[in-house]
C-alpha cells in the first residue's frame, strides 16, 4: 500500500471508530444532547462522561504519540500554530454553542448520523457546510 493509501486507509478507520462510538454512546441523537445542556429540567450527565473519557484517552495518546519524531502515515505533526484567545476564537465558540444547543448536534455527530438517513442531521450537515463555505469565502485569514 502506498503511503498515500495507507494514509487514507487510517483515517477512514478512525473515521469509523469515531463514528462508532458516537452511535454507541448516542451522541447521535440530537435529545441526548439537548438533554445534557438543559440543566434547569430533564438534565442527563452522560455526555460529560462521554467527553471526560474522550479526553482522558486524548491525553494518554497525546503522551506517546507526540515523543515519535513523525506520525505513521504523514511526514509532519499537524498541530494549531494559533495559541491565544481572541475575538474570532470567542465569536467561533459562540457561534458553535449555538449551533450545537439549538440542533442538538455537533459536526462529528451531525455528519454521524446521516448514515441513519436523519433528515435533521441532513439539515444541519447542509447548514454546516453553507456556514464554512461562506466563512472560507468571507471572512477567513487571507495569507
Amino acid at each position: 500500500m502506498t503511503h498515500a493509501g495507507a494514509k487514507n486507509a487510517s483515517a477512514l478507520a478512525a473515521g469509523l471508530l469515531f463514528g462508532l462510538g458516537l452511535a454507541i454512546s448516542q451522541m447521535v441523537n440530537p435529545e441526548k444532547v439537548l438533554d445534557f445542556l438543559d440543566v434547569s429540567g430533564n438534565w442527563d450527565p452522560s455526555l460529560a462522561l462521554v467527553m471526560a473519557g474522550a479526553v482522558g484517552v486524548a491525553m494518554l495518546a497525546f503522551r506517546f504519540v507526540l515523543k515519535r519524531k513523525q506520525p505513521l502515515f504523514d511526514d509532519d505533526f499537524h498541530l494549531p500554530r494559533l495559541t491565544k484567545v481572541d475575538r474570532r476564537l470567542l465569536v467561533g465558540s459562540a457561534i458553535f454553542g449555538l449551533g450545537w444547543g439549538i440542533g442538538g448536534y455537533c459536526p462529528g455527530p451531525g455528519i454521524a448520523a446521516l448514515s441513519a438517513g436523519s433528515v435533521e442531521a441532513l439539515v444541519f450537515v447542509a447548514g454546516m457546510a453553507l456556514g464554512s463555505f461562506l466563512y472560507r469565502r468571507l471572512a477567513a485569514p487571507r495569507g
